[in-house]
């Protein structure tokens, strides 16, 4: 079925008669209409009817055809938006992928640092206790040593300390017998 918006004439006018081109009319020919018979008006009514049968017919089918444009560019909208929903998810979850990779990452690089960080510590704290040690030792060998020289000057010093102690204790008992006093009684 042809419509009329494809360039071709509307089915009205394509099946009306040729307008007449005079306006005056013709005395014999119109009489005759009007005085037509029942018959003729009621063919003439069965045209017209006809003719907007096939009319609304033709918007029928128009409207169907707009009907399939309208349902097919709703369905090719549609996959659209499925497809860009899908690539929408897609970006989100390698977004989730890439944050998840980069924090991970992150998360990793700074445990690497803190143990890192640790072992350093670990090591410079091994380090001053064999400095700390070692310290000891030679304080030790230090302190050792003084005493040992203190004790070699009081064991080469008690001779010469005890022969004066001795001087002097002979000294003072030699006082007190000259005041009559007995040392061992006092």
């Amino acid at each position: 079925m042809q419509t009329y918006t494809e360039g071709l004439p509307s089915p009205r006018t394509a099946r009306m008669p040729p307008k007449t081109k005079g306006k005056g009319r013709k005395t014999g020919a119109q009489k005759k209409k009007k005085k037509s018979s029942p018959d003729a008006e009621a063919e003439a009514k069965h045209r017209l009817v006809l003719l907007e049968k096939e009319l609304l017919q033709d918007h029928l089918a128009l409207q169907r055809d707009e009907t399939r444009r309208a349902k097919a560019s709703e369905d090719r909208l549609k996959q659209r938006l499925q497809g860009l929903e899908a690539e929408l998810e897609r970006a989100r979850s390698e977004g989730k992928a890439v944050y998840a990779d980069t924090c991970q990452r992150e998360a990793k690089t700074a445990r690497e640092e803190t143990e890192q960080a640790l072992r350093e510590q670990e090591e410079t704290l091994a380090q001053l206790r064999a400095h700390v040690a070692n310290m000891e030792a030679q304080y030790e060998e230090i302190l050792h040593g003084t005493l040992d020289c203190l004790l070699a000057k009081l064991r080469a010093a008690k001779p010469q300390w005890d022969a004066a102690v001795l001087r002097l204790h002979t000294r003072h008992k030699e006082q007190l017998r000259q005041f009559a006093l007995n040392p061992l009684e006092l």
